[in-house]
Formats: structure tokens, sequence, C-alpha cells
């Protein structure tokens, strides 16, 4: 019997009509509202019934990674799957080998047709399974012949283990109930969720059963990538079946997986550490640091991992056994309690039972499962296995190179990936009466490209307006709409003398000066502070006394900290943003030594943009023809983000922190941001109330004061709601939308402003591509402002796809939008060009983005939640990837301890762009 650790030591509303006022102008697709396809009024949906398709902009065709693929005609049988012990708890992998052997020999008559299975809870049969007793349920005993389930080796005189697995009828599927859906006639309920659920489960059956796979991913080797660190990349495919207007489609897409790099599990460790070809070197005993044996330790914990070696009886064992932790102490030294009530050490164990002794007995050993202790050297790691964490930050690049591919050769490896998927020769989708035509090609869908906003800059500029073409524009002989001015400023250089000495500093000064002059913003001192500081010392009292020096020689506090930093300084960025953001309220400019050494006047002007708008000013703002529905003066309106960002997989200790960013100004160009502690991973924003009351307050206190507007309440609040999946938009109804109403009645707001809820999703995998060259842009993408409201969207929800960008490396991804609420009754067109407006005036670049700027401006606003914690404290705030599972008193006291200590930002701060 391996050696095993000491047990004292181990472990919306239905509307959608054309609104008073706010509709876009039309363009060249027609002069008629395109009527959608009617849905009954006893249709109930989650968001707002679908009245009309848009009309606005010129009309053209466009390829889209969906293939049409019949419904079945028979009936489903649904059966709920136990399997004890829980197959919540077991692999999803081994769930499904049980599944497979349950049906190829232990009870292959009941099977007949085999039927498809998720992993999980959910079997369905194309015909209703027979079972021996006659009944609906029935109990199997399934014992997997290579004893591949164990966790550690059993004594000889147990055999394999056996898992009782229960099968219960819990429904019938007919198939009408999709074909009337998808024609309009049926509301989107449970019926339909799970008939959907079913046909993804059996066109993903046989993928899952010959190759590894990631929920709705699978993965081969015919074309993989070396990452270094012991990671490989593979090429995926990525499949759902959705519904469409009036047909069923299946959404394929390629996709990359991480893999730990196969064999022995040695060599994964010391490329990790990147000590190749030194297996000494993991000795703790000669050197080996323990911060680095906590680092692989994280990285190789979840492997599973073969053993070479035969037991005592002679057997290689063919268990994989899943690695827990990585032992502090060599197998020389580490003890365990023997059976006959001695002890032994690891080292001397394996002499004995192999015969032989280990080659590097000073290397630590893997627990595995139950305890057993395995030294690195007798284990092997298997091929294709997904790494389900964070890949290392400097492998990143080497990952968007391996996953980014032009249009035209992303749609050429779809195609190809059906031939993988090889629908036709499926057994399962046969058997359930699905049916792909052998020569399917890519669906060719109706979009239009929409007519794109005019922008406006400032007094002084050559050209003010400016319209973007292929989503970008530049800013020569231009000024901003707004410049704003720089009373003080401070340069602090946390790069080596040696390497970005005086002269250059003066260089970057001068190069800042001049783009200040070009732009606009006002800087009357030409000859800032300079100062060189150790980025190991304390930064926060750096840079109070850089403010204090620079305060007492000029009789001003700096207004604006730019600070150079080396390579690698993350720590001393979040320092520098925590002392401006949240202690003295300054705006701070970091900028990297490599990048602005001898910069060109372009590199300069970018930064220009961030400064400005951080100091209150306004870079550009769009023409007010271009967004009517934004400067209708008897109707004002604010635009917010919200978004939630979420700890990296594996990080249990760490809490989720949300942001709403809402615009002050009547041109919906200055923004304004509060953000949240809130529970780990949940999605729905617990404080949105105060939130927004504190968005829409400061909204009539900017118009009342600062725009000295007679009417400054709102009536209209446009509320963009990142990172909800369809699965949580009835949550955003019942819980996020009561939140906003309660906001504005708490401030005496009346009438209340009309609200509309709009989900905008970019965790799909809808992909569009131009049927001929020419009408793609530069790089090979549709053009920034094609949209696409019919033939792939909903066949009753009003929802849409917007690619508002032009493209620049790869494939451009499409944002989705979904309205939940529309209490303004927008047209499509009204949405469709205020969505597209709104992508213009992120004030980061001059190219227009994916995703709105607010939008844009929350998610960057969660990222920055980090940099409210005070980095010099000594309260030990880990915002790592290391992995910890905390039971819930913990995480309550974990939580806790982050709300208390969670900086709120600087009243300056607060009225600010900050998070440009």
């Amino acid at each position: 019997m391996p050696p095993r650790i000491s047990p004292s030591t181990s472990r919306g509303g239905g509307r959608g009509g054309p609104p008073t006022r706010g509709g876009a102008p039309r363009g060249a697709g027609g002069s008629q509202v395109a009527v959608a396809p009617s849905a009954g009024s006893h249709i109930t949906t989650i968001g707002v019934k679908r009245s009309a398709y848009g009309t606005s902009g010129i009309a053209r065709s466009v390829l889209t990674n969906h293939f049409p693929i019949s419904i079945p005609q028979g009936v489903i049988s649904h059966y709920d799957v136990v399997i004890t012990p829980s197959e919540k708890t077991l692999p999803a992998r081994l769930n499904m080998d049980l599944i497979t052997h349950l049906q190829t020999y232990v009870a292959p008559n009941v099977f007949s047709p085999k039927a498809v299975y998720d992993g999980r809870k959910n079997l369905f049969a194309a015909s209703t399974l027979k079972f021996p007793n006659g009944e609906n349920s029935c109990e199997f005993d399934v014992c997997l012949s290579d004893t591949r389930t164990a966790d550690v080796q059993r004594p000889s005189d147990k055999g394999p283990k056996v898992y009782k697995i229960r099968l219960n009828k819990v429904a019938e599927i007919n198939p009408i109930v999709l074909e009337r859906f998808l024609e309009g006639k049926q509301s989107h309920d449970n019926d339909v969720l799970t008939a959907i659920t079913a046909l993804n489960v059996v066109v993903r059956m046989e993928p899952t059963q010959k190759y590894p796979f990631n929920v709705r991913s699978f993965f081969t080797q015919q074309e993989k990538k070396e990452l270094g660190l012991g990671i490989e990349l593979w090429r995926g495919y990525f499949q759902s079946v959705r519904p469409a207007v009036g047909k069923m489609l299946i959404n394929i897409d390629i996709s990359t997986g991480t893999m730990y790099k196969p064999g022995p599990l040695i060599d994964l460790c010391l490329e990790f550490v990147g000590k190749q070809g030194q297996p000494l070197a993991l000795a703790t005993k000669r050197g080996f640091p323990e911060r680095e044996r906590l680092r692989l330790q994280r990285f190789i914990s979840g492997i599973r991992v073969l053993t070479t070696h035969a037991d005592e009886a002679g057997r290689v064992s063919k268990t994989p056994r899943v690695v827990k932790k990585l032992s502090p102490a060599g197998a020389a030294d580490l003890q365990f309690n023997t059976r006959e009530g001695g002890t032994m050490k690891v080292a001397d164990y394996f002499k004995r039972v192999t015969n032989k002794p280990l080659r590097f007995p000073d290397l630590p050993c893997v627990e595995v499962g139950s305890g057993a202790l395995l030294p690195l050297e007798l284990c092997v790691v298997p091929a294709g296995q997904i790494m389900r964490k964070q890949v290392p930050p400097e492998l990143t690049k080497n990952v968007l190179e391996f996953a980014t591919k032009r249009p035209e050769d992303r749609l050429n490896s779809i195609r190809k990936g059906l031939s993988v998927l090889s629908y036709g020769q499926s057994d399962y989708v046969r058997q359930f009466g699905m049916h792909m035509e052998p020569n399917t090609d890519a669906l060719k869908v109706s979009a239009r490209v929409l007519p794109t906003p005019t922008l406006r800059y400032g007094q002084g500029s050559r050209a003010p307006a400016v319209t973007p073409r292929d989503g970008a524009w530049n800013m020569i002989d231009r000024r901003f709409y707004r410049p704003s001015e720089i009373k003080g400023w401070v340069v602090v250089v946390y790069e080596r003398v040696q390497r970005f000495n005086m002269e250059a500093a003066q260089n970057m000064i001068d190069g800042l000066l001049a783009s200040f002059k070009e732009v606009g913003i006002g800087c009357p001192d030409t000859k800032p502070l300079v100062k060189y500081e150790n980025g190991q010392g304390k930064i926060l009292d750096q840079l109070r006394s850089a403010g204090q020096e620079y305060n007492k020689n000029r009789r001003v506090f700096p207004t604006l900290i730019v600070a150079v930093l080396p390579e690698g300084g993350t720590d001393i960025y979040t320092s520098i943003k925590h002392f401006g953001d949240c202690v003295a309220g300054v705006s701070t400019q970091c900028l990297k030594s490599s990048k602005c050494f001898r910069a060109k006047p372009q590199y300069y002007a970018n930064v220009c943009l961030k400064i400005n708008v951080k100091l209150g000013g306004i870079n550009t703002i769009p023409d007010p023809a271009s967004v009517r529905y934004l400067t209708d003066p008897a109707n004002p309106t604010i635009i917010m983000g919200a978004d939630v960002i979420h700890p990296a997989p594996g990080s249990e200790g760490r809490p989720s922190f949300t942001s709403v960013v809402g615009n002050v100004d009547s041109d919906t160009s200055k923004y304004i941001a509060t953000t949240r502690v809130q529970t780990s991973r949940k999605e729905m924003i617990d404080d949105l109330e105060e939130m927004v009351k504190h968005i829409v307050d400061m909204y009539r206190k900017y118009r009342r004061n600062i725009e000295k507007k007679a009417n400054f309440e709102p009536k209209r609040i446009i509320f963009y709601r990142d990172g909800v999946s369809e699965g949580q938009f009835q949550q955003v109804i019942d819980y996020e939308v009561p939140k906003l109403r309660n906001a504005c009645k708490s401030l005496g707001i009346n009438p209340l402003p009309k609200i509309t809820v709009i989900v905008v999703g970019k965790r799909h995998h809808v992909r569009f591509f131009p049927v001929q060259r020419g009408e793609g842009d530069r790089s090979g993408n549709c053009p920034a402002g094609t949209v696409v409201d019919r033939d792939v969207t909903s066949p009753a929800e009003f929802d849409f796809y917007l690619q508002s960008h032009g493209g620049l490396l790869g494939t451009s991804r499409p944002a989705h939008y979904n309205v939940l609420l529309d209490e303004n009754e927008f047209t499509p067109d009204g949405l469709q060009q205020l969505s597209f407006a709104l992508c213009h005036v992120y004030a980061r670049s001059t190219r227009s983005v994916s995703i709105p700027a607010p939008v844009y401006y929350a998610d960057i606003v969660c990222s920055r939640a980090k940099n409210h914690f005070n980095p010099e404290a000594t309260d030990g705030f880990n915002f790592s990837d290391s992995a910890t599972q905390p039971d819930d008193q913990q995480a309550n006291a974990t939580l806790e301890m982050y709300k208390k200590n969670f900086k709120n930002l600087h009243n300056t701060t607060a009225l600010s762009m900050y998070f440009s």
C-alpha cells in the first residue's frame, strides 16, 4: 500500500414600438419599418417583444458561423441521473465514462438506440427506455473494469469500486413546442429550454466521448503549440444549438484550450520553474525556495497523474490520481505510518516495492486524492488535460497569437471543423432524427451598415467636425472640445537613472508640452519638478513628499503626477493609483520608460487623451444631429454602464467588485464612477440603489450648477448592463430594475425617469464575415457599424448584434444587445444608432470601441478596484491567483475585512474620469 500522509498533518415589459421622439433618421436601407414576425399576445417573453426590424443604413449580406440543422420529429424522453457517490462531485469525464459503460456493457438491451448524457444530471433518449422492472425508474450497478476511478490503490482483497446509477423519467419533450417557438407562437418557457438543452446534448455526445472537453468546447491535437512553462495550446471547436427566426441553427466556432504538457511530472515541474534538466533544483534541502514550492503546488494541484511502477502484487495501476499538494520535504525525509503500527520513510517504501532506490530521493512528493504520497519521478502526466487556471501573464501574448485568426482563415477553420464534428456520421444525431445537409455552408444573413456619427472638437480646430472611417479618425490640427488646465505638475521617475537619465526625462517633458499645446491643454509651468525615486521604497510617502516640495517652491499643489515606471512595475503602479485616487485626490499618469524613451508625437497625443479627461476636460462630443435622442432639451438623459468582475478561476478567497458609471453632462461625454465590494461570484449588484442614487444626484448637481440648466432632473435613464448571461435576465428585471426606480424615488424625482435596460454581451461565439473581400475593412472584417437584427436573433425578443469597431488583429466580435425593459419605447433604428454613437465617445482612443463607452468604463473601474486597498498595509490582501477554499464563515469574515479596508475615492477624484 502506498504511503499516506498522517491524518494529523493532512489537510420587462412587452413594448418596442416607435417613440414620439428619438427614432434615428432612416438611411438607404429603406423608408418603411420592417415588420417582425408577429408574436401573439399570449406569448410571454423575459425581455421586450420584437415588434419591428431596423431599416437604417446600407443593406448588405454577410456570412455568419451558423449552420442550419433540422429538429427531431419524435418525442424525446428526459431522465434525471443520480450517481452514488454524487455526480456533482465526480469529474464530468468520469460520469460520461460510467454512462457509456452502462449503455455498452451493463444494459445494452435497455439502451437501444443509445441515449445522450450531459455529464451531470440530464439524460435524453430518442424513445422511452424499457427498464427490466417495467417502471419509469431503475437503478443499475456499474463498475469500470480498469478501476480508473479510484484515488488510491486499494488492498488486493477489495474488488473494483461499484457505482449505483439511478435513472428516473421526468418528462417527455415534444419537438412541436420548438417549432412553435421558432415561429413566434410559443413562449420561451421551461419546455422550450429543456428541448434546446436536449439538442445540445445530442450534438455534443460523440465529440465529448472522443476528445478532451470543457462545457461546450472540445479540443484535438490536430493543431497545437508549445507555450512554455509546462503548458501547451490545443485548437478546439465550440458548438451550440441556438433558436433563430423560423429555424434551428448550430453556432460553430474555433476555441483554444490550455493543456498541461504530457510526459514525466518531474519534467513538467522543472519547466514551470525554469530549471529544465536540473532535477535537484526542486529539492528543498538544496535551496528550492518555499515561495517557489507553493507557486508550483498551485500550478499542479488538480492535475491527474499515472504511476509507472508496479505494486507489491506486480500490477501497474491504470488509475489516474489527482494531485492535491506538493510535500515540503523530500521522499528521503518524509515518514508515514505503516499498517503494522511503525513508521517508514517514503523513499525506503518505494525502494522495497520497486526493488531499486529512487534516483532523486531529496525531491518532494505529490500528495494525491486520499493522502497517498508519490515521488515525482514515478508520476507521468497523460495527454489532453485542460488547465483550469489563469495562464501566466508573460504567456498571454503567445496565447493571443495562437488564438487570433484573420476572418477569412477563421471561417475556413470553422468549415474544417464541420468535418471533425461530422454530424452526418454521428449515430446519436441520426438516431434523434436531426439532420444537416452534407454540403452545408456558413449561413448568409441580412445586415446593414449604420451611418457613422459625426464628432465635434473644440475651438481653434482646423476642422471641428470629423466623420470616422472604418471606426477610426485622427486629431491632426484638432483641439479638444473642452481642454483642461494643469495648474502644477510633478514628474517622478522610478526607472534607474542609467536607463532613463535627466536628458531622457527632459525629452519626455518637451514631448508632453508640445502635445499639450497642440490639443489645447493649458500648462503654464514648463519646468515641472523632476524626482528620481526607488520603487522598493514607500511610494505613498515619496509622492506626498514630492507634492509638498512642489507646493513649498511654487505655492500650489500639483494637479498632475506623471510617473515613469520600469518594466514589471505593477506594484509601483498600484501604489501610485491608490495615492492619487484615494489619498490625495490628484490625477496620475503612469508611463512605461520603454515607451516614452524618445517617443514620437503620436505617443504623447495618445497620452493627452487620458490626461485631459482626468483633469476635467472633454475630448470630443457626438454632434447633436447624430444623437438627437440624447440632446433633446426637453428630456434630459442619463446613460449608465454597470458591471461586476469576479476573482480569477481558483481564487476563492477574494470578493467580487461592482461598478456603475454614468454621464453628468448633457453631451454624454463626461462620466463619473462608483465602485463597491460584494460577495464573491455574486452577479447581481447588491448596492445598486446607492450607486445609482450617487450618479443621478451628481448628474443633477452638474446640470444645475455647472451647465446652469433649468430642467436638471433626468427624464430618461438608459442602463447598459454588462456581464449577465441569458439565464440571469429575469434576475436583472426582478432584482436590479426595482433598485433603479428606488434610487430615483429616494431623491424625490417626480415623475420618475423612464428606464430602458439593455444587456450588452461579449461572451458569445457569433461572428460575421464579409461575403466578398471588397466588402470588408482593411483587416478583412465587416466594417464598423455592421448590425444584424434578423436571421440569427431571437424569434420573439428585441435583440441585435452590432459590430461597432474597426478590425485590427484577428476576427472582430460583435456585441450582443438584449433589451430587457423599454419604457422609452425605442424603435430598433433609434436604439441601434444610439448604441453605435456611444461607442465613439470612449476618451482613451480615436477609434470606436466594441461596446458603448459607459459599459467599457464600468469594466475598467471594476478591474481597478484593487487600487482602493492600501498596498503598503500589512493586512495581507491577496490579489494573486492563488487558490484557497474558505468555508462559509471564513468567506464572510474575509468579505467584511475587504469591505472594511476598501478606501473610497477622494472627493476630488470622485468628480473626475480618473479611470481613463
